[in-house]
């Protein structure tokens, strides 16, 4: 499975919600919430890959290659994924955000499985939770990435919004529990 699709972590944002702060690089029981991610989609992926805007340097740890965006200013998640390098060699890509440590050790084959159940024109699945949609969880065909600069020079930056515009699904993980916790500041890191 992991074979199968690559994995891209987004770890680009300006820190407004930490005070600046690395969010990534937080630590949670000691250790950078970064690392916490990683360690759950490395069994998952075959090739690791971070978008961040700062301490490059500190990712390279925890990826086979990390990249900054393109785009100027802290333009949102979805500037990360346009960002990505080309890779032709994987239809599928795992994209998640770096505050999410407690990520099910099955998500890219309980997503993999629903894209690959659905008609070949569905372009991605994404996670949902107890009633919750977790859009920044998702798998997708590399082909959907195509309509992203259209998207972003429009002025779209929300992820569901991108969402919007394409053929996708929800995939339902019951009583998750804390695995789509995300940590947006500081307090709860120890």
């Amino acid at each position: 499975m992991g074979t199968q699709l690559s994995g891209l972590i987004l770890a680009g944002g300006a820190g407004s919600r930490t005070g600046g702060r690395d969010k990534g690089l937080l630590l949670l029981q000691g250790r950078p919430l970064i690392a916490w991610v990683s360690e759950r989609l490395r069994p998952q992926t075959c090739h690791l890959q971070i978008s961040c805007n700062r301490h490059l340097e500190a990712y390279a740890n925890y990826a086979d290659a990390v990249f900054s965006d393109r785009l100027q200013g802290y333009q949102g998640p979805l500037a990360g994924l346009e960002a990505l390098p080309p890779d032709h060699s994987q239809e599928f890509l795992l994209v998640v955000p770096c505050d999410t440590p407690h990520l099910p050790a099955d998500l890219a084959p309980r997503l993999y499985q629903a894209l690959l159940a659905q008609p070949s024109h569905c372009d991605l699945v994404y996670a949902t939770s107890d009633g919750r949609q977790h859009y920044l969880h998702t798998l997708l065909r590399r082909r959907c990435l195509a309509s992203l600069p259209k998207y972003l020079e429009g002025g779209g930056r929300s992820v569901r919004g991108w969402h919007a515009g394409l053929n996708c699904t929800a995939v339902e993980f019951a009583h998750a529990g804390n695995a789509f916790e995300n940590y947006n500041t500081s307090q709860g890191l120890v």
